[in-house]
């Protein structure tokens, strides 16, 4: 299919949602509880362009950093972002790391076999309270929470695919006279990186929800932040312009990351 059709029923797609939902919004008693979509974008237009916000950091009680924003979303949004891409950083040299030692060592990898299972089992929304406890209110306990969340999903993706290497392929390797840091460099790394780029997207959604989780159990910024204040006072219209909001950011990190898979794979391509 062509381009210019594709996006054309991509918009009639988006059109015939909207509408749909203009629609029944027309009932009162609905509108209460899905909102209405140009209220929704009227509310995005007061965050954006009407009153002021104050973004300040802070350390041991000093402001390091005070920036002033002309509406009231961006300080809430560049908190969140912060967090999330701090999260997946953190998140996946950790689990890049342990899934792609623990790969090599299938021994140790056995010995602690029931207490990463028992570990990943854990329900990450019942840790939130704890790190809320540990790191307070502040950016920390966010970012631990998204931790959790990133962690495991890239440690069994590296692990994987590092255990999954050919043996056939190692053996060649071998047979030319590759020594064990050729082999890492240039049979495990490869494999293990193609299996974290093949879960960035997943671990982005991920990274950002466990982000606006902890915001929305306690915090004084932040989208979930922004949220949980529209609960309070049942205000459809601004839950509804926070979904857009990260449903916005979550597409734009997707993006770049695809964007920077590509380019590492055509790069790939053209290694001899």
């Amino acid at each position: 299919m062509k381009p210019l059709p594709l996006y054309g029923l991509r918009l009639l797609l988006l059109g015939t949602f909207l509408g749909t939902w203009g629609l029944l919004a027309r009932n009162a008693e609905l509108a209460f509880f899905i909102g209405h979509p140009w209220q929704v974008l009227e509310r995005l237009w007061n965050w954006l362009a009407t009153g002021s916000g104050v973004l300040e950091v802070q350390w041991q009680g000093q402001n390091l950093v005070v920036m002033h924003f002309p509406g009231t979303l961006y300080p809430h949004l560049l908190v969140t972002l912060a967090e999330t891409l701090i999260a997946l950083l953190i998140g996946v040299v950790t689990g890049l790391l342990a899934g792609f030692c623990l790969g090599l060592m299938p021994a140790v990898a056995h010995l602690l076999s029931p207490f990463i299972k028992a570990a990943n089992a854990i329900p990450r929304v019942v840790l939130a309270p704890l790190f809320l406890m540990w790191f307070g209110l502040g950016m920390p306990s966010k970012i631990a929470l998204a931790v959790s969340l990133v962690f495991f999903a890239v440690f069994f993706n590296v692990y994987q695919g590092v255990r999954e290497v050919s043996p056939a392929l190692l053996a060649n390797v071998r047979l030319l006279g590759a020594s064990r840091w050729q082999l890492v460099r240039l049979v495990y790394l490869p494999s293990a990186a193609g299996w974290v780029f093949s879960s960035l997207n997943m671990v982005t959604g991920l990274a950002l929800a466990g982000v606006v989780v902890g915001e929305y159990l306690g915090a004084s910024r932040g989208i979930g932040y922004l949220i949980l204040q529209a609960e309070a006072t049942f205000d459809v219209n601004a839950v509804m312009a926070g979904i857009v909001v990260l449903t916005f950011c979550a597409l734009c990190l997707d993006a770049v990351f695809a964007r920077i898979e590509r380019r590492l794979q055509a790069w790939r391509n053209l290694d001899p």
